[in-house]
């Protein structure tokens, strides 16, 4: 008899320290896969223009050896991480056909971070901080946490500044939370925003801290002196590390901040009910993109999602074109004239005095939970 449960898979992230020697084999690999992708991404092109049906990943791969006969360096990479690069531009057309998110680019060198995966054959040693990789060998790592269970994919992984990293997927093999029970006292409703983060059906405000834009004036004097230096020089390729520093610099502050905030509101809540948010369409507002873009929903919105999935919390969802602003979350009147200026507005109706988002935000709550006790969820 089969089991319903549901397992998880747990990804560990670690720092490694790769001598010269192994360096340049991280960036043979990446050179390689990035080859393969490109190579079977023209295919599926070609013979789609041609045949009006694009090629499987399992035929590409049977045309590997004929392609690492004509370039000798191939050899030298793991011949499953070349495999895994394949699968990677499968997954990419599924996602295309599946969810729309976009037909598969050409990867570039100049993306700022390259990856390649170890299917398996890898080594993890927590006594000595060393880590296995096939045609690599030891490398040494940070290993801050142990782990428990059967190991999967790991990903080897190079920021822009230089910094490897190598994250290894895990299946401990505990089963998935049992959704918890949860009603309209125990479910908060969240309007994001610019001048605040994230505005709570409890009235609580919560800053937004605008990593950005703390750091946007060192980040234009580096940029004008990277545009000064000469192509190709090493002063370019230093000024070029400096930019690079800043933004992961804002990256980790933006980050560290998601992840506390959104663990702290799964652990407070049964439910957390969210209002979809077309951001790539807000993007094209050139006024405030920047605005948007430093405050970056979307992470905060997929953080949400898997620490509820993990602590067995619910995460309620409304439609992007419910009218949660205009409408008064005490007797439902509905204000046609409020606009984006009307920071708050009293009700003709009832008399009630709103601050737009907190009033906003209730209604998220409110409409989302309607929704599922009309859904049966």
């Amino acid at each position: 008899m089969k089991s319903n449960q549901i397992y998880m898979l747990r990804a560990y992230k670690y720092r490694i320290y790769p001598n010269k020697e192994q360096e340049k084999m991280f960036f043979q690999h990446f050179g390689a896969c990035r080859f393969i992708y490109n190579w079977g991404l023209e295919n599926k092109i070609r013979t789609y223009e041609t045949d009006g049906k694009s090629i499987s990943r399992f035929a590409l791969q049977k045309m590997l050896p004929d392609l690492k006969s004509e370039h000798d360096w191939i050899k030298d990479v793991n011949s499953q991480s070349i495999q895994s690069a394949l699968l990677n531009l499968e997954n990419a057309f599924t996602r295309f056909f599946r969810e729309k998110k976009g037909f598969p680019k050409f990867k570039s060198r100049k993306n700022p971070v390259q990856s390649f995966s170890v299917p398996q054959h890898y080594i993890v040693n927590f006594d000595t901080h060393k880590i296995k990789l096939p045609k690599i060998g030891w490398v040494k790592a940070k290993l801050h946490r142990k782990y428990e269970g059967a190991e999967k994919t790991a990903t080897v992984s190079v920021t822009s500044t230089g910094k490897f990293f190598i994250s290894i997927l895990i299946d401990d093999g505990q089963e998935q939370l049992p959704v918890q029970h949860f009603d309209a006292d125990t479910t908060v409703g969240i309007d994001v925003g610019i001048k605040d983060f994230a505005i709570l059906s409890n009235g609580e405000k919560i800053e937004n801290p605008r990593y950005l834009k703390q750091s946007l004036l060192r980040l234009k004097v580096l940029q004008k002196r990277l545009s000064r230096k000469q192509k190709g020089s090493n002063n370019r390729n230093k000024a070029k590390n400096a930019v690079a520093k800043i933004h992961e610099k804002i990256h980790n502050q933006r980050s560290d901040f998601q992840h506390k905030l959104s663990f702290r509101l799964v652990c407070e809540n049964q439910a957390i009910a969210l209002e979809t948010l077309n951001v790539e369409g807000m993007l094209k507002n050139h006024k405030l993109a920047q605005h948007i873009a430093d405050a970056s929903w979307s992470s905060f919105v997929t953080q949400l999602e898997y620490k509820a999935q993990k602590h067995g919390k619910t995460i309620l969802r409304i439609g992007q074109f419910e009218p949660s602003t205009k409408i008064c979350s005490e007797c439902g009147y509905y204000n046609r004239d409020l606009t984006l200026s009307d920071r708050d507005w009293i009700c003709p109706d009832c008399g009630v005095h709103h601050d737009r988002d907190i009033n906003a935000a209730i209604n998220i709550r409110k409409f989302a939970f309607d929704k599922q006790n009309l859904i049966g969820i």
